[in-house]
């Protein structure tokens, strides 16, 4: 049984490390694309027009909700309220079964 649990504990930290990869990745990828964006807007037109900030904001959306769901920051629907209410129902069958 304790060796079950390791396990599983090795399984969800193993899938937190990803989560953070990957998030990280995105998020230098974007610093590094929307920075040679601002260059070639900036050698191209001299910041007249800065149209590399439209896919600074489309893009940063993205990275912000892949921010919200990477870090639980959510604070509708997060890990928080989905354990709580999995403890709720799980108090809720206890006390049914007790009636029985």
């Amino acid at each position: 049984m304790e060796q079950l649990d390791k396990e599983n504990k090795y399984i969800k930290a193993k899938e937190r490390v990803t989560q953070l990869k990957k998030f990280y990745a995105n998020l230098t990828t974007y610093v590094l694309v929307i920075s040679a964006l601002a260059l070639i807007n900036y050698l191209t037109n001299g910041f007249r027009y800065m149209w590399f900030l439209w896919a600074a904001l489309g893009w940063g959306i993205g990275v912000a909700f892949h921010a919200i769901g990477t870090f639980n920051l959510n604070p509708f629907f997060g890990k928080g309220w989905e354990q709580r209410k999995i403890k709720q129902y799980m108090e809720e069958e206890e006390k049914t079964k007790k009636w029985r």
